[in-house]
């Protein structure tokens, strides 16, 4: 028993690390697979001995709400499904009952609340029981319709979902390895929870209804199916569905596993619903699952084979990559030999080694992934020489993840890929410096540093008769050269490549800073961390990058070589500086919500999400609402004004 106990607490410590990093950071410190194993054994020796330990993570669901998003309980907590991998128990699970299958999706779980015919609330699933408000942020998703023709309270869930085409699209974009997203889920996640609307409404999110909670005055004659219909022809999109009996179940299990080759939503299996409404609710619930549900794990596919070596992956900021090569095997009617292992302290938990017996699989059918190393020989040999430029690795440990890093400044790997960064579109945008073209100009001495690209002039007669090189395309160059010394300075820093600063990043510490870059570059870390999307190891790497005095002096060269336009800046009253604004409700004299944030900041003020001890003001034209943000204000005494008051502000 003590052994079980024992046991049982070391796998509460491991599965609690890594859902606080999957659920809360975005990241993956282990693998599904891996995850699920855990899960499964924890499950079995609680059901063994009894005993269920404080924190266990089969007594929870779902992430704790972090961000600066406001809270808001559920009315109805929201439970996660009991779930089985095989298609007898799905059978046995239904009995004579007629069941809905359909997808479960991969996304982030939204309710949604209309009333009036119109969308009033947003919020995530956070824990189950408390989740974060995200109205303007669905209020950009893709599909979701603002108004209905249903005029009573409706209130329904459904999944927040990336395409895998949506996905690979915007992970082309980004020059990084590194700085790519791991998988849609996770790049979904932190879209919906943006503070701020615009990057969500780029990231294309998709609504899928799921089920509906409650709907005022509708007969749907006690049938789920009506329900789903109905939604349909309220303009909602619904997860693809099929009805099936105890006899027809396996034949539609089969039918939803081949589509999932080539479905563009990620989802990680099936749910099973009673379409039968008054039955399945008088099943109830135990304390984490409803009974009137149950959820379907696809069986992986998993094949055996032998770990060749592992290829090491440099990359601009320094970090490499460790990936496995296998012998070639089918898996999922594809030939797969490679798979990312993400980091060292994944590797280092499969002790990998050369000429290991491991089993691979396809992630949702989809990503190949490392299962587990039979032989677990340890043999592998983390290098201590970079494989570009044989400079000098290191071992860096961020958040409890242990990585790979090449500690020489000038490696090339580092500096084309930094400075192929540099160039792209979202940076400096310079047409006619692609990667092969830096490759040459690199090579033969012309450009060493950023501040090089503007003096490539010097080198025209040399440029010239380069292979694929004339007169007309070095004037070309040029020209882009010269336009493009004309730039915004965050579109310069998310140029600097520093680690982790994207350009939405850049944009929000250029406006925080209110384009003051001497004051940005020597900013600290209490002052980096306030500034929204801006957290402890993203400041770390900007005071990090701005310590070396050779980045600084870098940085001055680039500086004298560029001229900046189109910057917001803080109008010179400066009336509201030092002040917290929250806006909340319909506007009416300004275009929208983002076009008063854009006055308070050009006045030199700023806009947050959430009332708290440090909001000067809360504008609401409906000052004397019930709202939650109302009843907040006055808890703290904070003034609430219109928007009327606010303009006779700027005016005074």
């Amino acid at each position: 028993m003590d052994a079980n106990i024992s046991r049982m607490k070391e796998l509460i410590a491991v599965l609690t690390a890594a859902g606080k990093a999957y659920y809360q950071e975005s990241r993956e410190i282990m693998s599904n697979f891996e995850y699920d194993r855990l899960y499964d054994e924890l499950k079995e020796l609680e059901e063994e001995t009894g005993i269920i330990l404080s924190q266990s993570p089969t007594q929870y669901v779902g992430y704790q709400a972090l961000s600066e998003l406001p809270k808001e309980a559920h009315e109805t907590p929201m439970l996660s499904l009991d779930k089985t991998k095989s298609t007898e128990s799905l059978q046995e699970w239904l009995g004579g009952q007629t069941g809905v299958l359909s997808w479960k999706l991969d996304g982030l779980t939204v309710v949604l609340s209309y009333n009036h015919g119109t969308l009033q609330k947003a919020v995530t699933r956070g824990n189950g029981e408390i989740g974060e408000v995200i109205t303007n942020n669905a209020k950009v998703f893709s599909n979701i319709p603002l108004n209905i023709t249903h005029q009573g309270e409706l209130v329904l869930r459904g999944e927040a979902v990336i395409k895998y085409s949506d996905f690979n699209r915007i992970n082309e974009e980004i020059e990084e390895v590194a700085a790519k997203y791991k998988n849609p889920r996770n790049l979904c996640s932190g879209s919906v929870r943006q503070l701020n609307n615009q990057i969500t409404a780029k990231r294309n999110v998709n609504f899928k209804a799921f089920g509906l909670v409650t709907a005022e005055g509708v007969d749907f004659k006690n049938s789920r199916k009506e329900q789903f219909e109905w939604l349909k022809r309220q303009g909602f999109d619904v997860v693809d569905f099929k009805m099936v009996t105890r006899d027809t179940l396996p034949e539609a299990v089969e039918e939803f596993s081949k589509a999932i080759t080539n479905y563009d939503i990620p989802s990680d299996g099936l749910v099973l619903l009673l379409d039968d409404i008054a039955y399945g609710e008088s099943l109830g619930r135990t304390s984490k699952f409803p009974r009137n549900a149950i959820a379907f794990k696809w069986a992986d596919e998993i094949k055996e084979t032998k770990l060749d070596h592992i290829e090491w992956s440099p990359s601009r900021t320094g970090l490499i990559n460790p990936v496995a090569i296998f012998d070639p095997v089918e898996l999922e009617g594809t030939t797969v030999s490679r798979a990312s292992v993400h980091n060292l302290s994944i590797m280092e938990a499969l002790e990998l080694g050369e000429g290991d017996e491991i089993t691979v699989y396809k992630a949702n059918m989809i990503i190949p992934q490392i299962a587990d190393n039979l032989t677990r020989s340890k043999k592998i040999r983390i290098p201590e020489q970079c494989p570009v430029c044989g400079g000098k690795t290191e071992i860096r440990k961020v958040n409890d993840v242990k990585s790979l890093y090449c500690t020489n400044p000038d490696c090339q790997a580092k500096r084309l890929k930094g400075f192929t960064l540099f160039t792209s579109r979202d940076a400096l945008n310079i047409d006619g410096l692609s990667e092969a073209t830096l490759e040459k100009f690199i090579g033969a001495g012309f450009i060493r540093e950023f501040a090089d690209i503007f003096h490539l002039e010097q080198h025209e007669e040399v440029i010239t008769q380069m292979e694929g090189f004339g007169k007309k395309s070095y004037d070309n160059l040029i020209k882009a050269i010269e336009k493009a010394s004309h730039t915004t300075l965050p579109r310069l820093i998310y140029g600097l490549g520093i680690a982790g600063i994207g350009l939405a990043n850049a944009k929000m510490l250029c406006r925080e800073f209110k384009f003051d870059f001497e004051k940005m570059r020597a900013a600290g870390e209490e002052e980096l961390t306030a500034v929204p999307g801006i957290g402890k190891v993203l400041a770390d790497a900007w005071i990090t990058y701005f310590k070396e005095e050779k980045n600084n002096e870098m940085v001055d060269r680039l500086l004298s070589e560029v001229s900046f336009e189109g910057d917001m800046e803080v109008r010179g009253d400066g009336i509201f500086e030092g002040m917290v604004f929250v806006i909340t409700g319909s506007v009416n004299h300004y275009e929208n919500r983002k076009a008063l944030q854009e006055a308070i900041e050009a006045h030199g003020g700023k806009a947050t999400g959430s009332v708290t001890s440090k909001t000067t003001y809360l504008i609401n034209n409906d000052t004397t609402s019930n709202s939650s943000k109302n009843k907040k204000a006055k808890e703290l005494g904070v003034p609430i004004i219109s928007e009327e008051d606010f303009i006779k502000m700027l005016e005074e």
